[in-house]
């Protein structure tokens, strides 16, 4: 590694220390309470001081008298079926906080408890399936960046962060707690958030609050402070604010999870037939340097209990994106978001966390990692340096990136620092700048949104090294619009980020009407126009997409839709499908037609079905069909198998694909259960599975068991190539 690197890694990991030093007081945050798109003002809520000794008993049982010292909160309005309309249930919450919890207790009657979805026992991606009561807390009042906590009628629990008001990050964990249970009215359920577990400023006692609750079998979604059905489930933009959160503690702020893990791996190729064990010790460390700005250090870094990436079989001329699933790397990863809705396509992003770990497409160690995340004054920060292992034979390398953004009243801008690359020794550094504006009194009833970055590479590649991309967009029904412009240069080149597809220009967008009817089978129709066009940096057209959708959504949550598209590829050079079928350079067109359909996944049996049909498809015909049900007999278990299917007729042959998935939970209790994953393709016959077992024996300590099997199967033979098994333990110090 060059010496300019090294220094410009610990120049940026010196930048993070310095604003970490800050007094958080020095910025004010902006109080962003003033009124909602519609022109009301947002809703209050008071959390009730007690003392510690007075917490109530986190048991599902709302009946303890300190709860009736809270002020009860019940005016709640729907989100769908009927916008702004009164709830079909009464909904009353509770707040309660002591010196070291925040506590929530919901009383969800129903008129006839035995129609109340109950059917998960964990909810590693949501409980959407089931009734649910949902907390999203945002401390900084940042009203895009959240805390989500969510727990359904027998006590499953789901945790999350919001990411930009898109995304929920389900693999992000905490240490918190939740218990319910259904009463002879509907259900009831107490949460408890340690103040410790989160991060806030304590300077700062006004906090933005949201609260939702889904009654699934009227699929009715009911929300305190924003009675909007045309945002989406992630936007926090107009919630609450929850009055008086004050003296409270984070203790010493030192949380340590200490593991030890035993593996074993056999080795059942030929060439090598081998055993190994080993015992590695690994440890992640939490300090709160303030309240509102974590460290963490990783030491040894343990991804055992990182789930299969999803198998995908290349079928196009530009590499394939897995996305991040290692906890370590989702820890927080809201903060490190760039570019909004203008880098919604993957490619050209500065940072992509998978780079860290993997060096030419193979694991490598982390030896360590420092992080800063949380917020400074009004600076959201960011950052990350770690020391991996080079490829095989190769030195280390220290991997950094800095991200920093500040609001400028209902808007942010900000910047990004990369350095550092996985697999070369060459410096590289990537400086963006972005500035996502948003309006929400732009129309009464509308919300604008324009987001804008630019960024570029430095690195052995000069000229035409950096990127640029804007995107409009206008959500709330009925009608709705995006727009997106982006520009990647020939040589923009983010070793730490992901580009699969460079000297482009792209312009893309699409255009919606959904009418709500007033009640009966179906709840919305939609219909919409959508293009996408890529040049090269000229100008010459490489690939153009028009397409039109209508559908509809019952009021069951069964979704039907069709889609007709018709495109355009002028291919600059060949490029081979799977089985050595090329496909020439040269001018294609063609029409395609496809059709999704699916059932909620509310009940025992549910199904996605996705069709597709294209006749020319680069001179010969493309069929697709993917099929999945899911079975869920009790909330104890479910399996679900897939099948995905494409076919290629084409004048240089003919290939066919299968990649067969099957996903499968036992849940014994919330806190104990196993998940199954198996995996298989024709393509390169070879079969991934695994089955983890989980027990969190107490709040954010864990017993942790795997095996897995590497294997190649074909129409005749079952071939082992690696079997494994591990098993750690983990436990949580807290000071």
């Amino acid at each position: 590694m060059s010496q300019n690197n090294i220094a410009r890694g610990l120049a940026a990991t010196g930048l993070l220390w310095l604003l970490a030093a800050l007094p958080s007081g020095q910025v004010l945050a902006q109080d962003n309470d003033a009124i909602d798109a519609t022109g009301a003002t947002r809703p209050i809520a008071t959390a009730t001081r007690i003392s510690s000794d007075e917490a109530p008993s986190i048991d599902g049982d709302i009946s303890d008298a300190i709860w009736a010292r809270a002020t009860p909160i019940e005016d709640f309005d729907q989100l769908e079926p009927d916008d702004a309309a009164a709830p079909s249930e009464r909904t009353i919450a509770r707040i309660l906080y002591d010196e070291n919890n925040i506590y929530f207790s919901f009383y969800a009657y129903d008129s006839d408890p035995s129609g109340i979805s109950a059917n998960l026992m964990s909810g590693p991606y949501g409980l959407s399936a089931d009734d649910f009561v949902r907390v999203f807390l945002d401390p900084s009042r940042s009203r895009r960046n959240a805390y989500l906590f969510e727990v359904n009628p027998i006590g499953a629990r789901s945790e999350a962060v919001i990411q930009n008001n898109t995304d929920f990050i389900f693999e992000w964990s905490t240490v918190w707690g939740a218990k319910a249970r259904i009463v002879e009215d509907g259900w009831t359920a107490e949460i408890v958030i340690p103040f410790r577990s989160i991060s806030y400023d304590h300077e700062m006692g006004d906090w933005g609050l949201e609260m939702m609750r889904l009654v699934r079998r009227k699929s009715e979604r009911i929300r305190w402070a924003n009675p909007d059905n045309a945002l989406f489930s992630t936007d926090v933009s107009r919630a609450g604010t929850m009055r008086s959160i004050e003296g409270t503690s984070q203790g010493m702020g030192l949380d340590a999870i200490v593991y030890g893990s035993l593996v074993y791996k056999h080795d059942w190729r030929p060439a090598t037939r081998e055993d190994d064990v080993t015992f590695e010790p690994s440890a992640n460390i939490f300090y709160k340097i303030t309240p509102a700005l974590t460290g963490t250090l990783t030491l040894n870094t343990d991804f055992s209990d990182t789930p299969l990436d999803e198998r995908q079989v290349n079928t196009s001329r530009f590499s394939l994106f897995f996305p991040e699933t290692r906890e370590f790397f989702l820890q927080d990863v809201a903060l490190f978001e760039f570019g909004g809705g203008a880098l919604e396509d993957v490619n050209g992003s500065p940072f992509f966390s998978r780079r860290i770990g993997l060096a030419n497409g193979e694991p490598v160690n982390l030896n360590a990692g420092l992080k800063l995340s949380g917020v400074v004054g009004d600076v959201s920060l960011g950052a990350l340096s770690v020391w991996a292992d080079g490829p095989a034979g190769e030195d280390p390398r220290l991997l950094s990136v800095l991200r920093a953004s500040m609001p400028v009243g209902e808007s942010k801008a900000g910047i990004i620092l990369t350095n550092g690359d996985p697999v070369g020794d060459d410096d590289n550094t990537v400086l963006g700048f972005d500035y996502q504006y948003r309006n929400s009194q732009w129309v009464e009833g509308m919300s604008f949104r324009a987001d804008f970055y630019y960024q570029r590479s430095f690195s052995a590649l000069a000229g035409d090294d950096d990127s640029f991309g804007l995107q409009f967009s206008q959500t709330s029904e009925p009608f709705t619009f995006e727009i997106n412009a982006q520009q990647i240069g020939e040589n923009f080149n983010p070793a730490l980020g992901f580009v699969n597809r460079p000297a482009i220009r792209e312009l893309n967008g699409d255009f919606a009407y959904r009418y709500r009817t007033d009640g009966g089978d179906i709840r919305w129709y939609e219909i919409g126009s959508w293009f996408y066009y890529v040049t090269d940096l000229d100008g010459n057209l490489e690939t153009r997409e028009n397409g039109v959708w209508a559908g509809f959504l019952t009021s069951e949550n069964t979704e039907l839709f069709v889609n007709l598209m018709n495109a355009e590829e002028n291919l600059p050079f060949g490029f081979f499908l799977p089985d050595s079928v090329f496909i020439p350079a040269g001018d294609y067109e063609w029409w395609q037609v496809s059709l999704n359909h699916g059932t909620s996944d509310e009940h025992e049996f549910s199904y996605q079905v996705n069709l597709a049909y294209a006749d020319g498809f680069f001179d010969g015909v493309y069929t697709r069909a993917n099929f999945g049900i899911t079975w869920r007999p009790s909330e104890h278990f479910s399996i679900s198998p897939r099948w995905n299917y494409q076919k290629f007729d084409m004048p240089d042959g003919k290939v066919e694909i299968h990649i067969a998935f099957l996903n499968g939970t036992i849940d014994f209790t919330p806190d104990s259960g196993m998940i199954i994953q198996a995996q298989w393709d024709n393509i390169s016959q070879a079969m991934g599975a695994s089955i983890r077992y989980r027990w969190e024996y107490e709040p954010g300590s864990e017993f942790f068991a795997a095996i897995a099997e590497g294997a190649h199967i074909d129409e005749e033979t079952y071939e082992s190539h690696v079997s494994g098994a591990s098993i750690r333990i983990g436990h949580l110090f807290r000071y």
